[in-house]
């Protein structure tokens, strides 16, 4: 099976995950892809193939020598964001892309002038959506190669590689997907995850991470006769939005620079609710960001009234970096492996986290490797086959490489 078959073949699965439904996974519908890839897994050969009660799944290949060679792990996740439609997903490839704009359906232009990262895939075979959906190759495409990879690496016995683990979970755009990994059970000395941007991307420093819910409690009355009495929870909410600094949200920062993003924000007189998240790579600035969402709210209680702003923080993962310093190695490792593939290294931060950072926390450290999506989240997202194959190649050479650590 080619790649691109598998990788389409995975998003016709809706597999959106949902926050606050208390369960695992988060949406039920995530289960029905996750059955299916276990089966996947088992057709091609893996060992030690297990799907647990709440979705995630392991396997192994086997090593193919008797060398003392360092268990290591690839690990994907397959929910799909929030922030579109993961239903339905008609998936076409465009093959020798001809650089010029895409009518995804009739009145859906993606255009290069929009998306200048179009350009940099001309000549290549993309696959786009319908301009209705997203994609899914955030982080589908990370699947499909790290289960190429293995399976290339089963038909290619002379490629000498030790144990290698592989791992797929649910609920990682909800900043849940490693929260009930077992990295005990996975048992590798380093993995990483597929689960980057385009050809080269290399991280291992990404956002310390939280989620903000805040919630308004309004009084309601007949506004002929609201003066001194009404409370209006959703002008409120309005207000606190407001106390968010313009130069501090995702539309006007870059690079290091962290903020406040508004995620969705619903409501009438009696009760408003705004749900954000909060970003920074520095962990000092990080509280210093989550300290002033709390004081926004204590100013508007101030006057208000006690009790009509609740806010509550969660953190939801801390930027790798502290954890993948001392153990550097595994991050040579990818720059020879994408060098050997002819890729070239584009080590930046992420503006956003995986589940290698939650993990590099738990012991396994867990840099991040591109899986070549484009525009993620949103209707304008591609992959490029061609860069596909590469991230294959790149896994394929880290096994290769990591055969030899030890010598």
């Amino acid at each position: 099976m080619k790649i691109e078959e598998r990788f389409i073949n995975y998003t016709k699965f809706d597999t959106q995950s949902a926050e606050d439904t208390g369960t695992v996974p988060s949406t039920s519908k995530q289960l029905i892809f996750a059955k299916y890839l276990k089966e996947e897994l088992e057709k091609e050969g893996l060992e030690d193939v297990e799907m647990d009660n709440m979705g995630y799944i392991y396997a192994t290949l086997p090593a193919n020598t008797d060398k003392d060679i360092p268990t290591i792990g690839f690990i994907s996740h397959y929910d799909t964001a929030l922030d579109a439609s993961g239903a339905n997903i008609k998936a076409r490839i465009i093959r020798n892309y001809d650089g010029n704009d895409i009518e995804l359906s009739k009145g859906i232009i993606s255009s290069t002038a929009k998306f200048p990262e179009l350009l940099e895939h001309k000549g290549e075979d993309i696959i786009v959506t319908d301009g209705t959906t997203l994609l899914g190759a955030d982080d589908k495409a990370g699947i499909a190669e790290i289960v190429q990879a293995m399976c290339y690496l089963r038909d290619h016995n002379d490629i000498k590689h030790g144990k290698i683990r592989v791992g797929f979970n649910p609920d990682e755009e909800i900043g849940m997907g490693a929260h009930h990994f077992d990295v005990e059970k996975f048992g590798c000395q380093w993995a990483y995850t597929m689960d980057g941007g385009d050809i080269g991307d290399l991280e291992y420093e990404n956002f310390n991470a939280a989620a903000a819910k805040v919630t308004i409690h309004g009084v309601s009355v007949h506004t002929g006769y609201a003066k001194g009495k009404m409370i209006n929870a959703a002008r409120i909410a309005c207000e606190f939005n407001s106390m968010i600094p313009v130069t501090d949200i995702p539309e006007t920062t870059e690079g290091y620079q962290g903020f406040y993003h508004l995620l969705g924000i619903e409501g009438a007189c009696e009760e408003a609710k705004l749900s954000y998240i909060i970003r920074d790579h520095s962990r000092e600035k990080f509280n210093d960001r989550k300290k002033f969402m709390e004081d926004i709210a204590k100013k508007l209680n101030e006057k208000y009234g006690d009790g009509v702003v609740e806010i509550k923080l969660n953190d939801q993962y801390y930027n790798m970096k502290e954890k993948i310093d001392p153990n550097i190695h595994v991050v040579d490792l990818v720059v020879k492996a994408m060098e050997m593939s002819g890729v070239k290294p584009k080590v930046e931060p992420i503006r956003g986290g995986t589940d290698g950072a939650q993990l590099s926390f738990r012991g396994l450290p867990c840099p991040n490797i591109f899986a070549g999506g484009v525009n993620f989240h949103g209707p304008y997202e591609f992959v490029s086959i061609q860069v596909m194959e590469k991230a294959m190649d790149v896994i394929v050479n880290i096994c290769r490489l990591t055969a030899n650590y030890n010598d």
